[in-house]
């Protein structure tokens, strides 16, 4: 298995798993290697240090990983997070950051939870989103949480009214059924 430090062309960085090098490059010719923020296809892998695995099948207290709390971030972009810290120079930009300050790829991830979060507890009315949203703010269907699409002028047409609303741009691989 190989495991891969990828980059889209806005500068997203993630990881990507595939069964060789060559499965990458297959997959990336098909255009199937995708940013998961942004959906761009134009990928280009960074370099990275060679991941080991000499423990394997050895559990020990320090080896073991730590429970995740509520408000902590997955391990894997708490690790690449640590990992960009240290990676100047091989194609990765470390940005100085006050302490505390979560990382890009934190705030990615954070970002990409938030909408499947919304998507998983909203129903999609469509296009009429705007119709819909004054109906359940007029009292005049059962208040839910609803999304959809709506024109700008529809947006500030609602924000006018009182109705509050918010742009949510959601990646084109997250549209789909949820999984």
């Amino acid at each position: 298995m190989k495991v891969l430090d990828l980059q889209c062309a806005q500068g997203h960085g993630f990881e990507g798993w595939f069964g060789s090098q060559e499965d990458y490059d297959a997959q990336r010719a098909r255009g199937l290697v995708t940013c998961p923020v942004c959906n761009d296809s134009e990928i280009v892998k960074l370099l990275s240090a060679p991941r080991l695995n000499l423990g394997h099948g050895q559990a020990s207290e320090t080896q073991a990983a730590p429970s995740l709390g509520a408000n902590d971030a997955p391990a894997a972009v708490t690790d690449g997070a640590k990992k960009l810290d240290r990676d100047e120079g091989s194609g990765h930009s470390a940005q100085p950051q006050s302490p505390g300050a979560p990382s890009l790829q934190q705030m990615q991830a954070a970002m990409l939870n938030m909408v499947r979060h919304v998507m998983a507890n909203t129903d999609d009315v469509g296009p009429q989103f705007a119709e819909e949203a004054r109906k359940i703010h007029y009292g005049e269907r059962q208040a839910r949480n609803i999304r959809g699409q709506a024109t700008r002028e529809e947006t500030e047409a609602l924000i006018d009214e009182g109705i509050d609303v918010m742009p949510l741009p959601v990646p084109e691989n997250l549209k789909g059924p949820l999984q």
